[in-house]
């Protein structure tokens, strides 16, 4: 009996220790992943807190909680069991549903840049009358929430293709973590950022003149970083989205447009010596935004010209 106890006791000691292992393999394994999707991370940032330019200060972090419980059941009820039952039984779809969302992105990102041109103009925006205050904020959730998801999703597709675990429930968590701990950076910084003229109001209040200029500083500098940030987003979506379709491409088989940008990039990375890796980043960046917006063009022309969607239906 006693030996009996003994072997069962080893027996948990040994599951314990491969739990265990398995855990800290996950860890890692999410840590390296999450790392490979700083630059999406970084879009994700940009974008969100132009849907709350312009809004009323009291809703700003309501609309953001929202927009992050949306971002939590996006990743973890939508794509996380998406992606893993994809990567089990066919891993030959993710390519092409990415470059659907990528489509998506650029698509978003032509129509505000002719928006801004005067050009077109579809759905409400902060220069009409809000004449339902409640409807034009959950329309731009709702914006706010479908952009997301196409983000979301490059966040998952990069960081399952960079896990290095053969058991699709240790994959799941990798996701899990990564999807919860990139949500909360996100919208933690995009919520900070958005409340920077509320304590830049606070300071002007303050005793002390530094605290008062401090303030001063903030209340005129919040604004112009929040417009900034809105044409950063823009920028993004075309950039990101770009950059979906030119690495899609590629891995499909129609190698000319990714041969084509890579050149160009590796060409101006040794050209410009010591900073040859930013200057063959940048490169490849801004002639990806510049496939997204002729892309996006494209689809905004057909969508609006040929297939009738035209103002006053949001996106």
């Amino acid at each position: 009996m006693p030996s009996g106890l003994v072997a069962l006791l080893d027996d948990i000691s040994v599951i314990a220790k491969a739990a265990s292992a398995s855990i800290d393999d996950i860890g890692v394994a999410a840590g390296k992943a999450g790392t490979k999707t700083a630059g999406v991370v970084i879009d994700d940032a940009a974008v969100t807190p132009s849907y709350v330019t312009g809004l009323s200060p009291a809703r700003e972090l309501p609309i953001i909680w929202k927009i992050t419980k949306g971002s939590l059941r996006n990743k973890l009820l939508f794509l996380l069991p998406g992606a893993l039952i994809l990567s089990e039984f066919l891993p030959g779809a993710i390519i092409w549903l990415l470059m659907i969302g990528g489509a998506f992105l650029c698509y978003e990102g032509a129509e505000k840049v002719l928006e801004k041109l005067g050009l077109a103009k579809h759905g409400a925006t902060l220069e009409d009358e809000i004449t339902d205050p409640v409807a034009f904020e959950n329309e731009r959730v709702g914006g706010a929430i479908r952009t997301d998801l196409i983000l979301s999703a490059e966040i998952m597709a990069i960081t399952l293709a960079a896990l290095d675990l053969d058991v699709w429930w240790e994959r799941g968590l990798a996701l899990a973590l990564v999807a919860i701990i990139v949500t909360v950076a996100v919208y933690g910084a995009v919520a900070v950022i958005v409340k920077i003229d509320d304590i830049g109001l606070h300071l002007t209040r303050q005793e002390g003149g530094w605290k008062q200029s401090i303030g001063h500083f903030l209340l005129r500098f919040v604004p112009k970083l929040l417009i900034a940030l809105s044409a950063i987003g823009t920028v993004a979506m075309l950039w990101v989205g770009g950059g979906i379709i030119v690495h899609g491409t590629h891995e499909v088989g129609f190698h000319a447009i990714y041969d084509v940008i890579h050149g160009a990039e590796g060409a101006v990375a040794a050209a410009a010596g010591a900073l040859g890796g930013v200057a063959g980043w940048l490169t490849y960046a801004a002639l990806s935004a510049v496939i997204g917006l002729a892309l996006g063009g494209i689809i905004a022309f057909v969508l609006h010209k040929m297939l009738g969607v035209g103002a006053g239906e949001g996106h």
